[in-house]
C-alpha cells in the first residue's frame, strides 16, 4: 500500500506532467498557427505583415532561361562564310632540283571560313570585313547544307562589316534587327556561329559590357560578353532571349586566339546603318557633328572652374559644320544626345555613327553651368574642315596619299591659332603624321587621340610641303 507521503509525491509528479503535456500542446498548437496556417496572426492587422507565406520562399531559387525558341529561331539564320583566295608562289625549289625547272610560279588556293547572318528573305548576309577580305570568291552554305555563289555588295572596314547577297528563289528564313541600344549589363544573350567549322554552333552568356573600345582609331563601340566565341564565329549572330539580332560576333580577347572569357559584338543599331547606307548608296554615309574635345575629369573640372563634372568639353568648333550653324562653342558641356548620355568621345560618335548627313540630334550641354538644348542638323563629312589644337585639318584624298605613298595621315588646309601664325608658310599643306607617336589615321582619329589627351603637351610629327619632316612641340 502507499502511504501518504508517497501518494503526494506520486499526485506531485502527475501534475508537473500534466503540466508539462499542456504547455507542449500549447507551443505546438501555436507553431502550427504560425507557420502553416493561411491566415496567421503575420498577417493580422495588429502584427508585422510578411509579403509571402513563409513556406513559399524556396520558390524565389534562380532558375535558368530557357532558350529552345531562341536557338532554334536563330540556327536556321546563321550561315557558313568559305572565302577563296588565290596567290602566286614560287615552285618548290627541291623538286626543281630533282625534276628540273618546271617554269614560272605556281597559284595556291586559300581558304578562309566564317559565319554569316541572313538579313532578309532574299538573301542580303551581313558578316566581317575581315572575313571576306581579299576574296576571288565567295562561298555561303546554309543550314541546310545547301550552298550558293555570293556576290560582294559592299563594305565598311572601319567598322568590321560587309554587306554579301545570295541568289535563291525561295525566300530565306532571317533575323530581324533588335535596338541594341536597350540591353542591359546582365541580360542574357546567345551567340551562334561556325567555330572551327562546326556548323549551327550555339552558345549562352549575359552582356558583361557596353561601349567597350578596342581599335586605335577609338570609333568603335563594341558589346562584350561571356558567350563562348571562337575563331569562325566571326560574323556571326549575337541574339537576346527572342532570337533578335542585337550583335553581330567579331572579335575575342585572347592570347591563345581561342576563348577565354570575353567576346565583342558590333552592335545592330551601327550593323543596321551601315547595310542601309550600302543598299542604298552603296557605300556608307558618314555625318558629323562638329566638335573637337575631350572627356570631363575631376582635373579638367577645377581648372575650369566647372560645377558639372561629367560630359564631353567642347574645346573647339568645326567650321561650317552643322555644330556651328546650330550655336554650340568652345567650353559648351554635352552631356547628352537624343536623350543618350555622353561621357566621353566614344559615347558621342557611337551615336552620331548610327546617323547620316541631315539627321538632325538633340543636343543637351552645359553653358555657364546652364541647362541649353539644341537641334543640330549633321553635316557630311567630306565639306567640313576639322580644328586640331589650332589647326583646320582634313583627311586625305587616295591620290594624295598615293602620291605619298602612304595610306594614313591629315592635311593641314589652314591656322586658326595666332600662336602659329608665324610659320603658315611652312605649315599650310603640310601632312600630320603622327602625334605623341601615334599614327593618325584621320580627322576622326585625330580628334579621339586629342580627346584622350586632355591638354598635355602634344608632339606631332609631320612631313611640310617642301618634304621635309619636322616634329612639332606645342
Amino acid at each position: 500500500m502507499l502511504n501518504k507521503q508517497t501518494f503526494y509525491l506520486n499526485m506531485k509528479n502527475i501534475g508537473t506532467i500534466l503540466a508539462t503535456s499542456l504547455l507542449s500542446g500549447v507551443v505546438t498548437l501555436g507553431s502550427y498557427k504560425l507557420f502553416f496556417e493561411e491566415d496567421s496572426f503575420l498577417n493580422n492587422s495588429n502584427t508585422i505583415t510578411t509579403t509571402a507565406p513563409f513556406r513559399n520562399v524556396a520558390n524565389t531559387a534562380f532558375e535558368a532561361p530557357n532558350f529552345k525558341l531562341a536557338a532554334e529561331k536563330t540556327i536556321h539564320t546563321v550561315v557558313h562564310v568559305k572565302n577563296v583566295s588565290f596567290r602566286n608562289a614560287p615552285r618548290n625549289p627541291i623538286m626543281e632540283y630533282f625534276y628540273g625547272y618546271q617554269g614560272g610560279n605556281k597559284t595556291y588556293a586559300q581558304v578562309g571560313t566564317g559565319s554569316g547572318v541572313i538579313i532578309s528573305e532574299d538573301g542580303y548576309i551581313v558578316t566581317n570585313n575581315h572575313v571576306i577580305q581579299n576574296a576571288n570568291e565567295l562561298e555561303i552554305t546554309l543550314n541546310d547544307n545547301r550552298t550558293f555563289k555570293a556576290n560582294l555588295i559592299g563594305t565598311d572596314s572601319k567598322m568590321d562589316i560587309a554587306l554579301l547577297k545570295i541568289d535563291t528563289n525561295e525566300k530565306l528564313p532571317f533575323a530581324a534587327f533588335a535596338d541594341s541600344d536597350a540591353i542591359s549589363v546582365g541580360d542574357w544573350v546567345l551567340a551562334v556561329g561556325n567555330p572551327y567549322n562546326l556548323t549551327s554552333t550555339v552558345t549562352a552568356g549575359i552582356v558583361s559590357a557596353k561601349a567597350r573600345n578596342l581599335s586605335e582609331n577609338g570609333i568603335q563601340s563594341f558589346i562584350q560578353t561571356d558567350a563562348a566565341v571562337n575563331p569562325g564565329n566571326s560574323g556571326g549572330a549575337l541574339v537576346n532571349g527572342n532570337g533578335d539580332l542585337i550583335g553581330i560576333n567579331t572579335m575575342i580577347s585572347s592570347a591563345t586566339g581561342s576563348y577565354v572569357g570575353y567576346s565583342f559584338a558590333i552592335p545592330s543599331n551601327m550593323t543596321r546603318k551601315i547595310v542601309n547606307d550600302l543598299m542604298e548608296y552603296g557605300k556608307v554615309q558618314q555625318g558629323i557633328l562638329g566638335v573637337q574635345g575631350y572627356e570631363i575629369n575631376s582635373q579638367v573640372a577645377a581648372e575650369n572652374k566647372l560645377n558639372f563634372k561629367q560630359g564631353f568639353y567642347v574645346e573647339s568648333v568645326t567650321k561650317n559644320s552643322g555644330a556651328e550653324q546650330a550655336g554650340l562653342k568652345k567650353g559648351d558641356i554635352i552631356y547628352k544626345i537624343d536623350n543618350k548620355g555622353i561621357n566621353s568621345f566614344l559615347d558621342l560618335n557611337s551615336i552620331i555613327a548610327t546617323k547620316r548627313p541631315n539627321d538632325e540630334v538633340k543636343v543637351s550641354l552645359k553653358r555657364n553651368n546652364k541647362d541649353e538644348e539644341f537641334l543640330v542638323r549633321l553635316s557630311k563629312k567630306e565639306i567640313a574642315q576639322v580644328q586640331f589644337n589650332g589647326f583646320e585639318i582634313e583627311n586625305l584624298s587616295p591620290t594624295e596619299q598615293k602620291a605619298l605613298g602612304i595610306n594614313y595621315g591629315v592635311k593641314i588646309n589652314g591656322i586658326s591659332n595666332e600662336r602659329y601664325k608665324p610659320y603658315e608658310g611652312e605649315l599650310k599643306n603640310a601632312i600630320i603624321l603622327a602625334v605623341n607617336g601615334s599614327k593618325i589615321e584621320n580627322t576622326e582619329h585625330a580628334n579621339e587621340i586629342l580627346s584622350k589627351l586632355n591638354q598635355q603637351q602634344l608632339r606631332i610629327d609631320l612631313i611640310t610641303p617642301k618634304g621635309e619632316r619636322l616634329r612639332l612641340i606645342l
